[in-house]
């Protein structure tokens, strides 16, 4: 799942998801892997950046609700993975190409140059799900797209192609997928030539106070278990897993 050096560029740490038979849906396992890395990452003084790619005609369909509903070990590397990637110290750069579901979404708010295919969408389905978001979205997707943009992600789940998400400021750039991951590198690397010490002071700054944020993304993971035991969050999970529209409300 990792990669170092291979189609990467000095001093860029690239992270790979690839499950692509699954449209990289995440594991609890896979959740661990990442976290890992980006503590190395945090500490190594020859690592500047880190890159996300994935393997696939999807970057990452959210997680693998199977293992997800498994037990509580699957819920607990998501939420350590989201609390390591908000509080990550170097830059981010992510090549996104088709599906980015749920967390695939997420966690791009935690990044800094995000490249996005032609055909990449973006999905935040929790309500449909019976849950509430997390990784602070709840927080930063109205601050960044506007009350009524987040509104129709978070409140109707409704996807948005890559050419909506340019426009709210959700991705830094459309490229074409022949050269995604690419374009990506060659960011990755033009980053890693930057004066590190300027580079750092100025992403903290870009990021702003990080109590607020920290608070959401601690509230939204309570209320998430609240959630996930629910029977709203039940009904879903049986009709999705049973191939049916959900029925929430009774007549």
């Amino acid at each position: 799942m990792l990669l170092e050096g291979e189609g990467a560029s000095r001093g860029v740490l690239e992270i790979r998801i690839d499950r692509p038979d699954k449209k990289n849906a995440l594991t609890g396992a896979m959740y661990r892997v990442m976290t890992a890395a980006l503590a190395d990452a945090s500490a190594r003084a020859d690592i500047g950046v880190v890159l996300f790619t994935a393997a696939g005609d999807a970057f990452c369909a959210g997680n693998d609700l199977g293992d997800f509903m498994n037990g509580p070990e699957g819920g607990a590397a998501a939420f350590a993975f989201i609390r390591a990637i908000a509080a990550f110290d170097k830059p981010i750069v992510v090549a996104v190409q088709g599906l980015a579901v749920g967390v695939g979404t997420t966690m791009l708010m935690h990044c800094d140059l995000i490249y996005a295919a032609p055909d990449a969408r973006f999905i935040m389905p929790f309500v449909n799900l019976g849950l509430v978001p997390e990784a602070g979205s709840s927080l930063i997707a109205p601050a960044m797209m506007g009350h009524a943009k987040a509104a129709a992600m978070l409140l109707l789940g409704e996807p948005m192609d890559a050419q909506a998400a340019d426009g709210v400021g959700l991705i830094t750039a459309i490229v074409p997928r022949e050269s995604l991951e690419n374009h990506a590198r060659v960011k990755a690397a033009a980053l890693m030539a930057k004066p590190p010490q300027a580079l750092m002071l100025t992403r903290q700054l870009m990021k702003g106070d990080p109590i607020l944020l920290n608070a959401r993304i601690e509230e939204e993971a309570r209320l998430f278990r609240e959630t996930l035991g629910s029977a709203e969050a039940q009904e879903a999970f049986a009709a999705f897993f049973e191939k049916r529209a959900p029925v929430f409300r009774q007549e």
